[in-house]
């Protein structure tokens, strides 16, 4: 019964943002809060919801933060000269501005915090994106893409929740399925060649000198905002934060927050100016960081009501005997609808352990299981419960069932290549 509900609560959820009945934020608190009430949790209800926005607290934070640093930073003309030589190299073509977007935010994911990505991928290439007449859904699409297939990193986060889970080193995990890796790396590049081949098919090739460009970029924002006698110390406070994220020297929050209130003061000391800054960035940061604690009411109620737990267990006894053997396909499968509708702390910790239980009685090595499990990530990014994928569609300004609607078949696509060249290279058993 509560495998049925949760369910029916996923389907009826996904069904009212992607037909656009109502927003995802109103979804996220709306759906779970009537399916409680069918299932019989009224009474322990409000208990789960607090419990789950605590658990997106600190990430609301973050990402609060984040706003306003790189918003900081972006006033200030930090990622002009970036943008400057992505418009030498890209021009006018769509295609070449869609792999270069596909290659700045791969090399950017290497940090393994999709936020950051987002941040200084969206800030770099909107711009151009806007000028050259490109759609921006096309340019978060292929920034979400890129980054699912970086979530691999082992400081990504779900790999090390993997090996955690399993009791395993990066050698039985992450170091085999770096192949599998660099299959769906190419393929996101050839994702970004096949929409600029059709943004170029729709706008054509603008011939229009890449220093003409970048003078109109640098008009979109008040030329009194930019401190370009600054802008070696901002590179330093940004390389220094990107460093102290990296290595985790302080929780994610504390490192942002302190950089915002370096940077902020630095670059604009006056405490009108200050406010200005702020007040300029409040509306994206209050839609964003709204999304996520409402976010955090849905995986509430969906783990405290052991929905999430039934689902799984529904999933792994419906497995059929026969199919045993292929037990490391299985959950490379199922590892794409698992991750985007749970947590990855619900996955890895609560559904992986059993399925690699279930995995041994058929003399399967957890470590395949552990190597499946990762294989299903680029689906996983554009679920409804990754907070960071709605500061993506805020800062583009696009709707985020339109974001799903139009990638979720090429998330699926990168993973089957992964999985694909994980079972050729005998990664994961047949």
């Amino acid at each position: 019964m509560l495998a049925l509900l949760g369910f029916l609560m996923i389907i009826v959820f996904m069904l009212l943002i992607m037909t656009k009945r109502l927003s995802a934020m109103i979804a996220l608190m709306v759906v779970p809060v009537v399916f409680a009430l069918i299932g019989g949790f009224g009474k322990d209800m409000g208990p789960m919801a607090l419990e789950g926005i605590k658990s997106v607290a600190p990430t609301g934070i973050m990402i609060l933060f984040a706003i306003l640093f790189f918003g900081i930073m972006i006033d200030a003309g930090v990622f002009d000269p970036i943008i400057s030589t992505i418009l030498k190299v890209v021009k006018g073509d769509p295609v070449k501005i869609a792999i270069g977007t596909a290659v700045l935010a791969l090399l950017i994911s290497l940090d393994g915090d999709g936020t950051t990505t987002y941040m200084i991928t969206i800030s770099a290439m909107l711009p151009l994106y806007k000028r050259i007449g490109m759609k921006p859904l096309v340019l978060a699409g292929i920034a979400v893409s890129s980054s699912g297939v970086m979530n691999l990193l082992p400081w990504g986060g779900p790999t090390a929740r993997a090996m955690t889970a399993l009791h395993l080193e990066m050698g039985d995990i992450f170091t085999p399925v770096i192949p599998s890796m660099i299959g769906g790396v190419l393929f996101v590049l050839f994702m970004a060649y096949c929409l600029g081949r059709k943004e170029r098919k729709r706008i054509g090739v603008l011939e229009i000198d890449y220093k003409t460009m970048s003078m109109m970029a640098a008009t979109s924002e008040e030329a009194s905002l930019k401190r370009p006698k600054l802008i070696i110390i901002n590179y330093l406070i940004t390389i220094l934060l990107l460093v102290a994220l990296i290595k985790e020297v302080l929780p994610t929050t504390v490192l942002f927050m302190i950089g915002f209130a370096i940077a902020i003061t630095i670059n604009y000391p006056n405490l009108k100016e200050q406010k200005e800054r702020i007040m300029h960035y409040a509306d994206n940061a209050l839609s964003v960081v709204s999304m996520v604690f409402a976010a955090g009411i849905f995986t509430g109620i969906l783990s405290g009501t052991k929905m999430v737990d039934a689902m799984a267990n529904t999933v792994i006894t419906h497995v059929p005997t026969a199919l045993g053997s292929h037990f490391a396909i299985i959950t490379a499968i199922l590892s794409a609808p698992f991750t985007f509708f749970m947590s990855n702390d619900a996955f890895y910790y609560g559904v992986l352990p059993l399925l690699a239980k279930a995995a041994s009685g058929f003399g399967i090595d957890p470590a395949a299981i552990g190597r499946a499990s990762l294989l299903g990530l680029p689906v996983h990014l554009l679920s409804p419960l990754v907070p960071s994928t709605y500061l993506l569609v805020g800062m583009v300004g696009e709707d985020f069932g339109d974001l799903q609607r139009s990638f979720l078949k090429w998330a699926c696509g990168s993973t089957l290549v992964m999985i694909a060249v994980a079972l050729i290279l005998t990664i994961i058993p047949f």
